[in-house]
């Protein structure tokens, strides 16, 4: 007998009923009047829909990211997909039995008799099964689709997040070559005392992971791979503040030498500091399984956050790589990125790829850049300074991070999944992941502070160095770069931001003492080195004494292109700089103290 609270099914296009189904499960139900086996059908994706809802709420994009990764939610993806594809093949055909039912049966007859003498479906006309078929491979189409994205999440991540799989490229490894003036080639080591194990190999230890509440840091790494070689030519330190959402970027020009090695068994093999060019350490590290802990495929990074860790005097957690083929497929994948140039890019010798060179000119403001642009943006080293290389490369990622967004990324997610599977690497865990995302989305772009250790106030620079195989070569003044590192997120960002600008447009100072008063001129120049410019006291005798005031000698034309510092210096002493010409300068400013220079001493160190 039918039920009295339930009408009795109605006949209608079995066609309908099918593909109503399709558009959701209990639609078909509804349309032929079966109100119970609708609701059926349609309650368990609408509840699970409705929890997916609430979690997304509840989640920023960064978060949501974090989240894709995990294994668990890659294989919970892959389960509800195929249960999900049974469920809702399983409402199409359960529709259309029903509706082939009503058409063929007597009229009136109980809805609660239609699941019993149906039939099997190969007994309907063959025009009622290839619609039915036609529906279920509709709905398949859009199940495979979202199989086949969830392999390649799987394929991406890991490659990703685990550098030993062996489905992905690793990458390459070779002796580095030889380079002299700032060039683009790979870099050598002097010394070079073997790069294979000559020892007992150190044993395995993993590194306590982050306990979202000490500060961590994360190493950015930007590796050159042209040639066969592996150059780490781009060394990046994110230092982030969870307590505050501070963050801060130090960054180490690729020609440093002389980094101090951690204790252990490298410095017995290295000595103490690593005299080759920092760019070559992974290379020359990787292979040495007496030296450092991890794998062919992770010693490398160890043994980099170990030195550079060694170098800032903090604890370097993780790693992030990728090289600089795979950094412009990446920005091609996104669809390129919009720079704000603000100082134009000139460079007569820009290399090209065997051998050759090319010139390079890349206009001041917005420029919307492909990955090939926006490689040579962030490269090019001749005609300017290892500090605007650093500032460019920072403003390259920087940009990335405000321009990325889902939108952008949903119509190339093929061509940036391989991107990242081929390029990138990382110790991350990912569990550690939407924590670290979610951290990174309540950071301010603008707030970020940024650190680019280049001579003359962070380094000293050597054209020539016959101690280093006659290279170019810039050697760290270490309590200088400990120090902004100790001190990034206590000092006023205000002090902060001036010191930069100082050190970016690298004055040489000369302090010289025309008062007479002892210690005057060693003392000064410790305030002004505080400030952030490279000041020295090298204790000769100014060519006037007896000074009441202070004087400041701006020497053959720099007060172009040091304004800040020359006003920081007018401002500080209250007097107006003279501008002279001289080939005998060894200095850009001259300041000779007086009666009158106030007695400024930076502050005692914490």
């Amino acid at each position: 007998m039918q039920s009295a609270h339930e009408a009795p099914p109605r006949r209608r296009s079995p066609f309908v009923a099918a593909f109503l189904s399709l558009v959701f499960p209990g639609l078909g139900h509804a349309y032929l009047g079966a109100q119970r086996r609708a609701l059926g059908f349609a309650a368990p994706p609408v509840l699970i829909a409705a929890l997916a809802a609430g979690i997304v709420v509840r989640l920023d994009v960064f978060e949501l990211a974090g989240l894709a990764v995990q294994t668990w939610f890659i294989t919970a993806v892959f389960v509800i997909n195929l249960v999900a594809l049974a469920w809702r093949a399983a409402a199409i055909i359960d529709a259309w039995r029903i509706a082939r039912w009503l058409l063929a049966g007597p009229a009136g007859i109980g809805f609660r008799g239609a699941g019993r003498g149906r039939g099997p479906i190969g007994t309907a006309a063959p025009v009622a099964v290839a619609s039915l078929a036609a529906v279920l491979l509709v709905m398949s189409v859009v199940h495979v689709a979202i199989a086949r994205y969830d392999l390649l999440l799987s394929t991406t991540t890991a490659c990703i997040f685990e550098p030993d799989s062996t489905d992905c490229e690793a990458p390459a490894t070779a002796s580095p070559g030889t380079s002299g003036e700032p060039t683009d080639e790979p870099t050598d080591v002097v010394p070079t005392p073997g790069s294979t194990t000559v020892g007992t190999p150190v044993p395995s230890v993993s590194i306590p992971p982050w306990n979202g509440t000490d500060r961590l840091n994360v190493l950015l790494i930007g590796a050159d791979e042209q040639g066969g070689g592996h150059n780490t030519d781009t060394l990046i330190v994110v230092s982030i503040d969870p307590a505050t959402n501070q963050v801060a970027m130090f960054q180490l020009p690729r020609d440093t030498v002389d980094v101090p090695i951690p204790e252990g068994p490298a410095r017995r093999v290295w000595g103490s500091v690593y005299r080759g060019k920092i760019n070559s350490w992974f290379v020359q590290n990787r292979q040495r399984e007496d030296l450092w802990p991890g794998t062919d495929q992770t010693r490398g990074y160890n043994a980099l956050k170990a030195v550079l860790g060694e170098l800032y005097g903090i604890e370097i957690k993780y790693h992030v790589e990728v090289n600089f083929e795979g950094f412009q497929q990446i920005v091609d994948a996104l669809g390129g990125v919009t720079i704000n140039v603000q100082v134009p890019v000139v460079d007569d010798a820009y290399p090209a790829g065997g051998g050759a060179l090319q010139r390079v000119y890349i206009a001041s403001g917005m420029q919307r850049m492909t990955g090939a642009e926006a490689l040579v943006y962030a490269r090019s080293r001749h005609g300017s300074t290892d500090f605007d290389r650093g500032a460019r490369q920072q403003r390259v990622l920087l940009s990335l991070r405000q321009q990325t967004d889902i939108a952008s990324i949903l119509p190339r997610i093929d061509q940036l999944a391989g991107a990242l599977a081929a390029s990138v690497r990382t110790d991350i865990p990912r569990e550690l992941l939407p924590q670290l995302l979610g951290l990174a989305a309540r950071v301010d772009t603008p707030d970020i502070r940024s650190y680019i250790f280049t001579p003359p106030f962070y380094q000293t620079e050597i054209r020539s160095d016959p101690n280093h195989g006659g290279q170019y070569v810039i050697i760290p003044k270490l309590d200088r770069i400990r120090a902004a590192v100790r001190d990034a997120f206590t000092t006023d960002p205000a002090i902060a931001e001036r010191r930069e600008v100082l050190a970016a447009e690298g004055a040489r100072v000369h302090v010289l003492n025309g008062s007479g008063n002892s210690g005057q001129a060693t003392s000064l120049a410790a305030y002004l080195e505080y400030l952030g410019l490279a000041a020295s006291a090298p204790g000769q005798k100014p060519d006037v004494t007896g000074l009441a005031g202070t004087t400041i000698r701006v020497y053959n034309g720099v007060e172009a292109s040091m304004p800040v510092t020359v006003a920081t210096l007018e401002a500080l002493f209250g007097v107006t700089a003279e501008l002279v010409e001289s080939a005998a300068a060894t200095a850009d400013i001259v300041v000779i103290t007086g009666e009158d220079t106030p007695a400024l001493t930076p502050p005692p160190a914490p």
